[in-house]
């Protein structure tokens, strides 16, 4: 079994079509259709089925991309291994939450590349789900993520605690009037949607409205023009130059903090480039002791 046809399988299976697989690869269709083909008859057995808009993996495909999954891994941790050195040198691939990316990571990113200049930062963002898959998959070292992190596959280092406010247009001063405004969030799976959902039915029996905005200047944005109120960490709107436009909330008497942790695979090779960054995480950011909220991973 050909290790590069393993790789091919679990792009293929990543993306659940032979065209958009070739594309990520950089390989023409009936190149990768020839590898999935030798690979299933060399084991004898069916790895995807086939229908008109695309690809999906049967049982014992299921059961393969388990092991390539591992088997990949180990190859890229050998050849890590075997090529590491004293200076911590190449890539980092390190995964966020677009919130956290935009408070944290330009100051922490910056320092960091200083002190190593040969190591590569490249920072994907995403969701909490999204960030842990590509984590398991092997396909990030690391990520910042805004929930508790429960997985037995995985171990984490606290790192930012964040103060959380509620905001709202400048002249919205009436708690029980903004009750009634729309909710701007980043994503339907965000941690701040989870919150508030819990506040209103604290504050009333009334079912949130909430408006995905994708981004966390389009929050801004649509707050300031009085589109609907946001839960945001303090410290993005202490930052933001058009703060006075907008009013915080304090949620109640709770103390609403937010910590992030960064998560790695428990088995995962930790190559010089991921140790030095660990280190530095560990030595350099200074971790708030105030209590968290209670979060369920989602």
């Amino acid at each position: 079994m050909d290790s590069s046809d393993l790789r091919i399988f679990r792009i293929v299976a990543r993306e659940g079509s032979i065209t958009q697989a070739a594309a990520r690869l950089g390989f023409v269709q009936s190149n990768v259709t020839a590898r999935i083909k030798r690979l299933e008859s060399e084991l004898g057995t069916t790895l995807f089925f086939r229908h008109n808009r695309g690809m999906k993996l049967t049982s014992t495909g299921k059961i393969l991309l388990s092991y390539a999954d591992r088997i990949v891994g180990l190859l890229e941790e050998a050849t890590q291994a075997l090529s590491a050195t004293l200076e911590p040198i190449g890539p980092l691939m390190i995964g966020s939450s677009q919130t956290i990316a935009s408070i944290h990571l330009p100051k922490l990113f910056t320092s960091f590349y200083k002190q190593y200049p040969g190591v590569i930062l490249s920072v994907t963002t995403g969701d909490t789900q999204t960030l842990i898959k590509k984590v398991l998959d092997y396909d990030l070292d690391g990520a910042f993520i805004s929930h508790l992190c429960v997985h037995p596959d995985l171990q984490s280092i606290p790192c930012f605690n964040d103060e959380l406010v509620i905001v709202a247009a400048e002249g919205n001063f009436d708690i029980e009037e903004i009750t009634t405004r729309p909710i701007l969030v980043l994503d339907m799976n965000c941690i701040y949607k989870e919150i508030m959902e819990q506040w209103m039915r604290d504050k009333t029996q009334t079912r949130p409205h909430f408006i995905v905005m994708g981004t966390v200047e389009a929050i801004i944005g649509g707050v300031e023009a009085g589109l609907g109120i946001s839960l945001l960490p303090k410290i993005i709107i202490k930052k933001n130059e058009n703060s006075r436009k907008m009013h915080i909330f304090a949620l109640d008497s709770l103390n609403y903090n937010l910590t992030t942790e960064f998560i790695i695979r428990r088995d995962s090779f930790v190559s010089s480039t991921l140790s030095a960054f660990l280190d530095y995480i560990k030595c350099v950011l200074e971790i708030d002791n105030s209590p968290a909220i209670p979060k369920n991973q989602g």
